[in-house]
């Protein structure tokens, strides 16, 4: 799709614009002149039942009249939110506040010390290195240079075994296709062509002579849109053409692999192939690669678990498998014979769920109690050494590094603390702050608490609540509830720029741990997926009814985010329960469920959500809770604020479009339905700052504004005590 641009509303056949103006409940009012978009006569018939499709033009991203309607919504939607009074404000806070030197945890790779660092600003994260410890560090890749206007953006970056070579991938405009470059480390020389069309990829280096990547066939059609479900192991041998790389696993026509990763393990000695066909559940196979010719073995030959090899010591392989254990073990077996009946436990499975690292001749243990971290040293004899203790209650973050490593660096933070980075030394157990970030935010004056709720059929759910000490529960604080609830994806306390403004204008943030996610391991996550996933949004719903009854909060001042698939929780809670909230904001949100398996590599997804062809009773289920397909006639829906990428080729926009054009078509009542498409952009990962920030000034400005603030909370609380 082309750039979009803000002109006047174009007359052309596919939109019109409407004559009348929808008066605003606020004080100020903002005229509103919506667009009428088209529809056309699409029918699906799912098991003899016809399915309306009207807006099913809006899914053609290269079309111009596509464009044309993403540029009269963006004119509709900035026209609101430029009349916003204090979006300026919002935006100069975040902007203040985000100005600060942000460090990531330094790596060795070769003779170099490498680490990630943005001076405040910049709109991607720079990769210093220094070669001793108190040399000058020196830039050695910045993605700001990359492109004009920072939408390109660096993705992984990997070094052959001597560090001396490194391949790193570019993302442009925010897309999933990659672009890989490879350089030599210490002249910082391109020394071949660019690798193309590449997607859903690491790249893990045999030794120094080349590296293995994954990819798909570029599709027919868009490339943004187009299905893409069978992704192959290639291998690249530098110095050669792209086109000579080596097919290593998949692209047979009789089992299609939809994500498909090869890596090597550390001592160079065997290629492991991990293959699955949905985000949950893989095959598992290896290969000797100190053997010429030698085959791939298998170790698992079905998806039932999710299994990968952690470590290895020679032929003694270490796996971290939740097979017959829903939170996680590890388990032991020789290569030689790896099946599962041969495995003996390492580290067994206990009551929280295990995410391990390895570091230093060492095993770390991470678990997850109640969503926040403990860790536990481990040797390699299984013993256990010691619980490494942390700063505080949170989430801890790094805890790997090389195995002749004596010290690693590992991160932590919660949703009042900005993330700091901590030196631990690996043989002794002791921690030492190594970088802690100067930020203009004084976490002392705020609070975070941990509560359980209980959901619509009794299930205990905790939620993590964080604002300024002292609010007076009162029912009128504004909040936003956030959530995800799938994929197996936990949400761990974590430090954010933008919340903490949020929080400073006496904001609540809210955050449950919902099922479908991992938090609870397995069996969490299963109980918020295909035939189970309304536990999902009654467990969401639940935490707004909290949030009310104990007076956090009330209907008239409550925002629920999400994106992703938290976007569709967000989309099926409001379109069930309108009358609980004020605003909805859905991100980049998977909202079309009878379709969704059907753009780019959504049919991944069918693990978590099923597919409308997958039965009659699945069809029901999925077409009772999508949200495109559950907006109604004559119901007043929260004031709403869609955002979405024009560039997003994981959940594509078309999502986001037709709930837009059904809700403005249907919405009863003056709350205003907006969407916000940024032009240049993807999912979410490697967004500008310049553009998040702009973003959540939007966000906030449309929240507060809409919950009946014509001035920012903080002064209204500053006057009222002077």
């Amino acid at each position: 799709m082309k750039k979009a641009f803000f002109g006047l509303c174009i007359p052309f056949l596919l939109i019109a614009c409407k004559n009348e103006t929808k008066e605003q409940t606020n004080k100020t009012n903002i005229a509103l002149n919506y667009l009428e978009t088209k529809k056309v006569d699409t029918i699906d018939t799912y098991f003899g039942t016809e399915v309306k499709d009207p807006y099913r033009w809006l899914e053609d991203d290269r079309s111009e009249e596509t464009e044309q309607w993403v540029t009269a919504q963006n004119k509709t939607t900035f026209g609101y939110l430029d009349n916003i009074p204090f979006r300026k404000d919002l935006k100069k806070r975040l902007t203040d506040l985000w100005n600060y030197e942000k460090v990531g945890p330094p790596f060795k790779e070769g003779d170099y010390t490498y680490f990630y660092k943005n001076d405040g600003l910049q709109n991607q994260y720079v990769l210093y290195r220094f070669k001793n410890v108190g040399d000058e560090s020196e830039i050695f890749l910045d993605p700001n240079t990359f492109s004009e206007d920072g939408t390109t953006s660096l993705g992984n970056v990997s070094f052959s075994k001597n560090g001396k070579l490194v391949a790193y991938s570019i993302s442009e405009g925010g897309s999933d296709w990659r672009k890989v470059i490879v350089k030599n480390a210490e002249t910082k020389k391109i020394i071949e062509d660019t690798l193309v069309d590449i997607k859903f990829s690491g790249m893990s280096w045999k030794g120094n002579e080349g590296f293995y990547y994954s990819s798909y066939d570029k599709p027919e059609g868009s490339e943004l849109s187009a299905k893409t479900d069978q992704h192959k192991v290639y291998y690249h041998k530098l110095e050669t053409p792209q086109t000579d790389d080596i097919l290593v696993f998949g692209g047979t026509a009789e089992e299609k692999h939809r994500y498909i990763g090869g890596n090597v393990t550390e001592d160079d000695r065997y290629l492991i192939i991990s293959a699955s066909t949905s985000t949950s559940g893989n095959k598992l196979f290896i290969k000797d690669l100190t053997k010429p010719n030698s085959k791939l073995i298998t170790i698992l030959d079905h998806t039932d678990s999710d299994t990968y090899i952690i470590e290895n010591v020679g032929s003694k392989l270490y796996l971290v498998t939740n097979l017959n254990a829903p939170n996680q073990k590890i388990v032991t077996v020789d290569a030689a014979n790896p099946a599962p009946e041969n495995w003996k436990d390492f580290i067994p499975e206990t009551d929280y769920v295990l995410s391990p690292g390895t570091g230093g001749g060492y095993f770390f243990a991470e678990y997850m109690v109640d969503a926040v971290s403990k860790v536990l040293q481990y040797d390699y004899d299984g013993k256990l050494i010691r619980e490494v203790k942390l700063p505080g209650v949170g989430s801890a973050n790094g805890f790997g590094t090389k195995k002749e490593e004596k010290e690693l660096y590992y991160s932590f933070t919660n949703y009042k603390t900005p993330s700091s980075i901590y030196k631990y030394n690996i043989a002794e157990g002791t921690s030492e702050l190594y970088k802690k970030p100067k930020i203009d935010f004084n976490s002392d004056n705020y609070e975070s608490k941990q509560v359980f709720y209980t959901s619509k059929d009794g299930t205990k759910i905790p939620m993590i609540i964080t604002h300024k000490k002292g609010i007076e529960l009162n029912g009128k604080n504004p909040t936003i509830l956030y959530g995800y609830g799938g994929f197996n994806i936990s949400l761990t306390p974590s430090f954010s720029i933008a919340n903490a403004v949020w929080m400073e204008q006496g904001g609540i943030y809210a955050v449950p741990n919902l099922r479908g996610g991992g938090e609870y391991g397995k069996k969490w996550h299963i109980a918020g997926t295909k035939m189970q996933k309304q536990n999902v949004f009654d467990d969401f719903i639940a935490a707004a009814e909290y949030l009310i009854e104990n007076k956090y909060t009330s209907s008239d001042h409550l925002a629920i985010r999400g994106g992703s698939n938290g976007g569709l929780l967000v989309g099926a809670t409001m379109t069930q329960r309108p009358d609980l909230i004020k605003v909805a904001l859905p991100a980049v949100g998977v909202l079309d469920m009878l379709r969704y398996h059907t753009f780019t590599a959504g049919a991944g997804w069918a693990y978590d959500y099923g597919t409308a062809e997958e039965s009659a009773e699945m069809f029901k289920y999925l077409k009772g809770y999508s949200p495109v397909h559950n907006v109604k006639e004559g119901v007043q829906y929260p004031a709403t604020l869609i955002t979405t990428g024009d560039h997003d080729d994981r959940v594509v926009p078309a999502h986001s479009f037709k709930f837009a054009a059904a809700l403005q078509a249907k919405q009863s009542g003056d709350n205003p339905t907006l969407i916000r498409i940024e032009t240049n952009a993807g999912h979410g990962a490697g967004t500008p700052v310049s553009k998040t920030i702009e973003q959540y000034a939007d966000i906030f400005g449309f929240t507060l504004f809409n919950m009946g603030y014509e001035v920012l909370p903080e002064k209204v609380a500053d006057e009222v005590k002077g």
